[in-house]
C-alpha cells in the first residue's frame, strides 16, 4: 500500500520513539478525533489515518519493513491494544459501544453550568443579615418552545439517519475480522428525531440568554471570602437534566472601630495613665449601641474584658460571639507646667522600676 504521509509526523513522533511513547501519542489523537467525539469535516478520516499509522509503528515487523522501504502492507480496521488499549479509551472516554442497536440511545440527563457572581457587603449588613438583588447571565430554556427546539405548533421529526434509534451501526474490519460498531448518530446526535421547522426565537437550540436580578438573602453572620450556593439558580440543564446552581462570593468591608475575629470582634479602648490607675467608668460602642465598662484601679495595658453575646451571630445557628475590649494606656506626647509638676510630684512617691543587679552579668 503506498504511503499517503509520514506514519511518524501523523503520530507527532520522531523516528527513534518507544512503544510508550507511541501509545500515548496514539490514545492523545484518538481522543481528539474518534467520530463518536469529533463531528468536524475530516475528522472520521484523520482518525483513520491516525489508526492505520499505530497499527504500523506498534508492530515492530511492520514498522522495520516500514523504515527500511518506506510502504507495508497493512491491514485496515482498528489497532488493538490487547487489555487495556482501544476498547479501555472507548468504555472510560466515549461511553463505550452503546446500547444494544434497535434500542433507542437517549440522551443522558446533564445539569446545567452553575453560575458564580460577587456581592459586597458592609460590615453591619454581613453581622446582621439582609436581602440584596445580583444581576446575573444565565441560559434558559426559550420560553417560545419550551425547550423544544421546534416552532410553536410544530413537533420534531423522527431522525431518516438512524430511524428514532439514535445510533447507527457501521462495518469495520480488525485484525480479528470484521465487526459491527454502533456509534451515536451524528445527525441526530443520539436524539432520535430532527427538528424540520426551527423556533424563530432560539433557531432550534431550545435555549437562549437571558438577565436575570436574582434575590439573595443573606444570613447573620456571613464573613468575608464566604461563599452562598443558590440550588437551582444558574443556568438550565441540558436533555431534561436540573439547572445548575448560583454561588454568590462575598465580599465584606472592614469597621473602622472593630477588629473580626470569627464569631468575636475586638475594640481596643484608649485610656490615660490616671484613669488606670485610679480605675474609672466608660462608654464603650458595641453593635448593639453603647455599654458601660468599669475599669478597675490598677488595670494594665493590654488588659481585655469580655462582653458576653455582644459579638457576631453564629451563622445557622442560635447565640452570638462575645465583643472584647482591650485596654490601651496611652502615654502624653505633651504636657504643660501644672501637669508636668503633678508627675514629678508622683514620680518622687512611686519606686523606680529598675532592671535586676544581675541583669548585667548575662547570666
Amino acid at each position: 500500500m503506498a504511503i499517503k504521509q509520514d506514519y511518524y509526523e501523523v503520530l507527532g513522533v520522531p523516528r527513534d520513539a518507544g512503544d510508550d511513547e507511541i501509545k500515548r501519542a496514539f490514545r492523545r489523537l484518538a481522543f481528539q478525533y474518534h467520530p463518536d467525539r469529533n463531528r468536524d469535516l475530516g475528522a472520521e478520516d484523520k482518525f483513520k489515518e491516525i489508526n492505520e499509522a499505530y497499527q504500523v509503528l506498534s508492530d515492530h515487523e511492520k514498522r522495520s519493513r516500514y523504515d527500511r522501504y518506506g510502504r507495508v502492507d497493512v491491514e485496515g480496521g482498528f489497532a488493538d491494544f490487547g487489555f487495556g488499549g482501544l476498547g479501555e479509551i472507548f468504555e472510560s472516554f466515549f461511553g463505550g459501544f452503546g446500547a444494544p442497536f434497535g434500542q433507542t440511545a437517549r440522551r443522558v440527563p446533564q445539569k446545567g453550568d452553575s453560575l458564580q457572581c460577587h456581592l459586597n457587603l458592609t460590615f453591619q449588613e454581613a453581622v446582621f443579615g439582609c436581602r440584596k438583588e445580583v444581576e446575573i447571565q444565565r441560559i434558559e430554556y426559550c420560553p417560545s418552545c419550551r425547550g423544544t427546539g421546534s416552532e410553536p405548533g410544530t413537533n420534531p421529526e423522527t431522525c431518516p439517519d438512524c430511524r428514532g434509534t439514535g445510533q447507527v451501526k457501521r462495518l469495520q474490519q480488525s485484525v480479528f475480522g470484521r465487526f459491527a460498531h454502533v456509534t451515536t448518530c451524528s445527525r441526530c446526535r443520539g436524539s432520535g428525531s430532527v427538528i424540520g421547522n426551527p423556533c424563530s426565537q432560539c433557531r432550534g437550540r431550545g435555549r437562549i440568554g437571558a438577565q436575570r436580578n436574582v434575590t439573595v438573602d443573606i444570613p447573620a453572620g456571613v464573613d468575608d471570602g464566604n461563599r452562598l450556593r443558590l440550588d437551582g439558580e444558574g443556568s438550565a440543564g441540558v436533555y431534561g437534566g436540573p439547572p445548575g446552581d448560583l454561588y454568590v462570593a462575598l465580599s465584606v468591608e472592614p469597621h473602622k472601630l472593630f477588629r473580626r475575629e470569627g464569631s468575636e470582634i475586638l475594640y481596643e479602648l484608649p485610656i490615660n495613665f490616671a484613669q488606670a490607675a485610679l480605675g474609672d467608668e466608660v462608654r464603650v460602642p458595641s453593635l448593639d449601641g453603647r455599654v458601660d465598662l468599669k475599669v478597675p484601679p490598677g488595670t494594665q495595658d493590654g488588659k481585655v474584658f469580655r462582653f458576653k453575646g455582644k459579638g457576631i451571630p453564629h451563622v445557622g445557628s442560635r447565640g452570638r460571639g462575645d465583643l472584647l475590649v482591650k485596654v490601651n494606656i496611652t502615654t502624653p506626647e505633651r504636657l504643660d507646667k501644672s501637669q508636668r509638676r503633678l508627675f514629678e510630684e508622683l514620680a518622687r512617691t512611686l519606686p523606680r522600676n529598675e532592671p535586676p543587679k544581675d541583669a548585667w552579668s548575662g547570666g
